[in-house]
């Protein structure tokens, strides 16, 4: 896999975040927080970051919940070699988590998205800043998550001292804002809706950053696959590289959820992406 420069480190263009590991659906009249919860026991989830090691991405946009991170420990501990850029899990105290995740390969930590978007919409922005400046105690760069293009506007427009951004495709904000983080609520992804025309408006905005961008929900959640064929999903997929990476900088990353139990993804999603750049750029 195509490997961008991130802050020194060498890391694959494609990078995996643990939304389906930790319970997070948003197809849940299809597959339930439960049921990936229930499937993604400990070795399996092991299982699938030997696999993601094999299929060339080296890097992980995990959440820092202790069970996770025990996990990754124990994979690194077992030779593994994935870099980290880290969505703190915010029901802890986050100086001790931050104790937790210098223990592992880290390269990068984020302002969690539905946090940052529920302090801006709550006009508490100067409490994301106090926490990003908690977070420079990690000795590494530092980015802000958001759903919302506003939000880095605002960061642009101010002048925030952050690294870079961690930017959603889908505005998981609609009709919801002013709700705190779901891991705060126990809310689930059941009423989410993610809407096509919002990606565009993410990207315009994107387009107007100097700083390095990661963008996830590069597949709506699996929301854009609904209804198609394995041919018309792989299309999917290859379209949504091509709209994203296009417009981005080269050395931006895309960070996907992968749910193993129906078939590979990790594998599955890192040749397509290969595809891609075969068809686009002949290499």
């Amino acid at each position: 896999m195509n490997t961008v420069n991130f802050f020194g480190h060498q890391v694959s263009k494609l990078i995996i975040g643990d939304n389906p590991m930790t319970g997070h659906s948003y197809i849940e009249d299809r597959i339930t927080g439960r049921d990936m919860k229930t499937w993604y026991t400990a070795e399996r989830i092991k299982e699938a970051l030997r696999e993601m090691e094999a299929c060339g991405y080296n890097a992980m946009l995990p959440l820092a919940d202790p069970y996770i991170v025990r996990l990754l420990q124990e994979h690194q501990l077992d030779g593994g070699r994935l870099q980290f850029i880290w969505q703190p899990y915010m029901p802890m105290d986050q100086d001790v988590s931050m104790r937790m995740m210098k223990e592992l390969n880290t390269i990068g930590i984020y302002h969690q998205g539905t946090t940052t978007d529920f302090l801006f919409e709550s006009g508490r922005t100067d409490e994301i800043r106090k926490r990003i400046e908690q977070y420079r105690a990690m000795d590494v760069p530092v980015g802000i998550g958001t759903h919302r293009p506003d939000v880095i506007e605002m960061c642009e427009n101010e002048g925030w001292k952050v690294d870079f951004y961690v930017a959603c495709l889908q505005n998981a904000r609609r009709n919801r804002e002013g709700e705190p983080s779901g891991f705060i609520t126990g809310k689930t992804k059941a009423s989410l809706i993610f809407y096509p025309e919002d990606r565009p408006v993410m990207l315009e905005t994107l387009k107007k950053v100097s700083k390095p961008v990661i963008a996830y929900k590069l597949f709506a959640g699996g929301q854009m696959f609904l209804g198609k064929t394995k041919e018309e999903i792989r299309q999917a997929v290859k379209g949504a590289y091509d709209e994203t990476f296009s417009a981005l900088k080269p050395d931006d990353l895309g960070a996907i959820g992968v749910f193993q139990r129906d078939g590979n993804q990790i594998r599955e999603d890192a040749e397509l992406l290969n595809e891609w750049y075969r068809e686009k750029y002949g290499k």
